[in-house]
């Protein structure tokens, strides 16, 4: 999603990064499950953990600034 976002122009951005996101969410609670059921030891649950909240944010931060940018009032 991420890499046909790029290409795209910045009103055509925002649903592809909405989309990324909530592929990223679906993920960290899959991730969450496998923790829970022990099939993921503590280590790399906070090693992905870390990776993917740093991408949250990335992600958070582009969706955001593209909202601004596309918004009526500007």
């Amino acid at each position: 999603m991420t890499v046909y976002a790029s290409f795209l122009s910045k009103t055509e951005k925002l649903p592809y990064v909405k989309v990324a996101i909530r592929k990223l969410d679906t993920l960290k609670v899959m991730i969450q499950i496998v923790w829970e059921i022990k099939a993921l030891d503590k280590k790399k649950f906070i090693t992905i953990s870390e990776k993917l909240n740093e991408t949250g944010k990335m992600l958070g931060g582009w969706h955001n600034n593209l909202a601004k940018e596309n918004s009526p009032t500007k």
